[in-house]
Formats: C-alpha cells, structure tokens, sequence
C-alpha cells in the first residue's frame, strides 16, 4: 500500500499477518473507505506464516502487523512476522522501521488475548504501539494509519522516540479524537 505525503514523497507501508485477519479489507477500507463484507481473501494466500523475501520487505518505511483478537494463533504469529520484518528490514541507522500492532476484529467475541497480554507482548517484541481495530467496523483504520505515518515521519527527521521512551505502549485512539466520535 502506498501512500502520498507532501513533496509527493511515496512511502512504501507492508501490511502482513496471517491469512484471514482483515489485511485486505484493512487496504481496501483505507484506500475506498468501503469494507465488502462478501469480500475473499487473497493477498498472500498463505494461512500460515511464511517468510517473506527480501525483496517484499525492500524500502519499506513502515510496517502493520495484524492478527485477530478471537483467534490466539494468528497473535503468536505476530512474533514471527516481527521478527521476520526486523531480520529482513531496517532503518538506514540500523533501527527497526516503525511498526504497529493492530488487534482486528475488536468487535468481535470473546478476544482469545487479553489486553494485558497484548501490551506486554507488545513492549517485548519492539512495536511502535498497538491499538485495537476494526475494519469491518471503521474502528481506528484511518487513525491507526495516521498514527503509524507521525511515527514514520519521526524516524524520518531523527527526531523520533529516545529508546526506551513509550515503545510499544497502547495507542489510545480515542483521546485523540474529535468529541462525539462514537465507538463500537
């Protein structure tokens, strides 16, 4: 997914994750604002992890990482796809490329992770935060996005985050918001 910043700067943004965690509907929400509930997944294809190339990963400025919060395996994948990006991808100093975690399908239950679990594995595994979404809702797609383009933009100009400063926290959406904005 690619997206336009001023100067026409184009930013190559990876979307990955198991098969069937919304990746595509996350895409096409974010480029059409439409979510197709009828829709069939088919980027990637795999319903497993598997190792992306090198090439997949080139010039990459930022990352999502996505899982479904009522199926447990597609969270502990999110480790693997971490650590395949960090292996694979990293800033021009050396530093991994900002990267969210995004808990989909919020609205759904019950979440087979709680959000303790979700913060910690967060925090330990070097994410730039993590919120929960849903596209099939319009949770949090547009703001997580925005979110994860201040954090490239950051790490752009160098003035990003000290180490160690909030890494991995959860990303409270809703205090950035206007007021009357509902939730699901």
């Amino acid at each position: 997914m690619k997206m336009g910043h001023h100067h026409d700067h184009m930013f190559k943004v990876l979307i990955v994750g198991d098969a069937t965690v919304g990746k595509t509907s996350l895409v096409q929400r974010y480029a059409n604002d439409s979510f197709n509930k009828h829709y069939k997944s088919t980027v990637g294809g795999q319903e497993r992890f598997t190792s992306m190339t090198r090439l997949y990963y080139r010039e990459a400025s930022a990352c999502v990482i996505m899982f479904d919060v009522t199926n447990f395996n597609t969270f502990s994948n999110s480790q693997k796809w971490k650590l395949d990006l960090d292996s694979k991808l990293t800033l021009p100093d050396g530093s991994p490329v900002p990267c969210l975690l995004l808990a989909n399908k919020c609205d759904l239950s019950p979440w087979a992770v709680t959000r303790e679990e979700i913060d910690r594995f967060s925090k330990e595994n070097g994410f730039s935060g993590w919120t929960e979404t849903s596209v099939k809702e319009n949770k949090n797609i547009n703001e997580s996005m925005r979110v994860l383009i201040e954090k490239m933009m950051s790490s752009f100009t160098g003035d990003g985050d000290l180490p160690g400063s909030g890494r991995g926290d959860y990303i409270n959406i809703k205090d950035a918001s206007p007021p009357g904005w509902g939730c699901c």
